[in-house]
């Protein structure tokens, strides 16, 4: 057994084109480290519906040079089968370790495959690639990034010709391409033969971002602003002007791009402790709300004064406080959210008299949606202008919340003030979540085959009146892992991350508050149902 992992691991060595993770591999196959060699191969980083995502290193269970051009060579057959030969593929990239190299072997892949390549400028948003996709014509783009993943991972997020990420089963086809790759010498890769894409095609995206505002609206809200160590800060300071908003103040210790994102533990806005810097920063210049990118620029998240100091707003609530502002503004077409995020959108779009649709977790799926004008969800994304980029766009949600926040700085009015209308309208729609970090994946499983061989019968006092395993699918869903829980009154989701090593448990309490003057109570009773039902749940799970 150790002579074979060995043996696999000098195969591996011998064709690895990358002379870091060549010395890396090279040292552990001298100290015969068994553990680390087995871990690293223990199998291949598998393909799917978010491409791949792993931690940086050598060997085929991680992200690497080698792993990249096998998967890279995996789309090009997966295109030219059908029937795009000859076609363009877009390759963006973020400004984490290794990600200018991955571009650059994708972009040698797809030349060598008689695919047309072009690669973006520099590091950009990931909604940049994701517009050029459509904005050029292309037939499939990539986005080397690992979004808010820790510092030491990297990913290939894979979209079609419709500007928009795969789903199955474009997914499995192409991790078939990817699994027949033989030696990567039978891969070509030529030293040029692909373009890079000039300024031009940054210029049409920021273009672009000027629909998704109503002309002559109010452009005052005053914003402090951090980009997460990543790569928005350019594009959204450049969109702001654009729009004749105050120039963000920036968070100077996240303003540029650093891929060992030393002043957070994780670059995710949701983390606890990550928006630190930008509250006291906040505190200091008394802005009328702090905006966030996470470190590719995808999500945006957002705080605003509450009580004296500064608050999160829930990807929830600015979902909410979106569709009410596209709502107002004569918005028409589907509004869609998945299936984890919080059904006050339905009760927006059907108060509106405007279609509503639910999917599965993913903007893959959102995206899809027919006739889609808005799309949100609750992990802190949102699609406020589909025909441009049909995905989640950190920076045009951050334009719409800020000329939000605008419109009601005039009435002398605060977002929070229009939740509270919400909440008044539509009851307060009040969510958490229980999220667990695991080291060992079979925690996960352990806990999902726990609650489907004996599901709970009430989660706070509260009957669930209907309980569904989603891996069987529903009238309206495909199938996928995870477990939905109604209840009068809440709704829990269960799943397992599909980009992290996390269980998640979505949460929702809807407590009716008919006046203003019933808010707090209804605030307490919420915040007391989801403390309970987080607590039973944690047990049934045994977490």
């Amino acid at each position: 057994m150790q002579d074979e992992l060995i043996a696999r691991a000098k195969a591996w060595l011998a064709e690895d084109p990358d002379a870091e993770t060549r010395e890396e591999l090279g040292k552990l196959v001298e100290a015969g480290d068994v553990t680390e060699l087995a871990a690293r191969f223990a199998g291949t980083l598998q393909f799917g519906t978010a491409g791949l995502r792993g931690e940086l290193g050598a060997g085929p269970m991680r992200m690497n040079r080698s792993v990249v051009i096998r998967a890279a060579a995996g789309l090009a057959a997966y295109l030219k089968a059908k029937g795009e030969t000859g076609g363009l593929v877009v390759i963006g990239y973020d400004a984490r370790h290794k990600s200018a190299d991955f571009a650059r072997d994708t972009a040698a892949v797809m030349t060598g495959a008689g695919l047309r390549a072009a690669v973006l400028p520099r590091p950009l948003p990931t909604p940049v690639l994701a517009f050029a996709i459509r904005h050029l014509g292309a037939v499939a783009g990539v986005e080397v990034t690992a979004s808010h993943n820790p510092p030491r991972d990297n990913g290939y997020k894979v979209y079609l010709g419709d500007g928009s990420q795969i789903v199955p089963p474009a997914d499995a086809e192409i991790a078939a391409e990817i699994a027949a790759v033989r030696a990567l010498a039978d891969v070509p890769r030529p030293e040029s033969g692909w373009e890079i894409l000039d300024e031009s095609v940054l210029d049409a995206y920021l273009a672009r971002t000027d629909a998704v505002l109503a002309p002559g609206s109010p452009r005052t809200a005053r914003t402090v602003y951090t980009p997460m160590h990543g790569v928005g800060k350019e594009v959204l300071l450049a969109a702001f002007a654009r729009a004749g908003f105050p120039e963000p103040v920036l968070v100077a210790e996240q303003a540029e791009p650093d891929p060992d994102f030393p002043t957070v533990a994780f670059p995710n806005p949701e983390e606890p402790g990550a928006m630190d810097l930008a509250f006291a920063r906040a505190r200091a210049s008394a802005p009328d709300l702090v905006v966030a990118n996470d470190p590719d620029a995808d999500r945006c998240a957002v705080a605003v004064p509450d009580g004296g100091d500064w608050r999160m707003l829930r990807g929830d609530e600015v979902g909410a406080l979106l569709a009410e502002h596209l709502v107002r503004r004569g918005a028409r077409g589907t509004f869609a959210e998945s299936i984890v995020s919080s059904s006050l959108l339905g009760r927006i779009a059907g108060h509106a008299g405007l279609p509503y649709e639910e999917t599965l977790t993913g903007f893959k799926w959102i995206a899809r949606v027919e006739g889609l004008r808005y799309g949100y969800e609750e992990a802190l994304g949102y699609c406020v202008d589909p025909e441009g980029v049909r995905d989640k766009d950190g920076i045009t949600a951050a334009l719409l919340i800020t000329e939000l926040a605008s419109e009601l700085k005039e009435q002398g009015r605060t977002l929070l003030d229009l939740l509270d209308d919400l909440a008044v309208t539509h009851g307060l729609h009040a969510t958490d979540q229980l999220s667990v970090r695991v080291e060992d994946l079979s925690v996960i499983a352990s806990a999902m085959r726990r609650l489907r061989e004996h599901p709970p019968t009430e989660l706070a006092g509260l009957a669930i009146t209907k309980a569904e395993d989603l891996t069987e699918g529903t009238e309206l869903l495909p199938p996928t892992d995870g477990l939905r829980y109604t209840l009068d009154g809440a709704r829990v989701i269960v799943r397992p991350s599909g980009t992290e090593p996390k269980l998640k448990c979505y949460l929702e309490v809807v407590v009716p508050a008919p006046t203003h003057d019933s808010l707090p109570t209804a605030h307490t009773r919420a915040t007391e149902l989801l403390a309970a039902i987080k607590r039973d749940l944690s047990a049934a799970a045994g977490i």
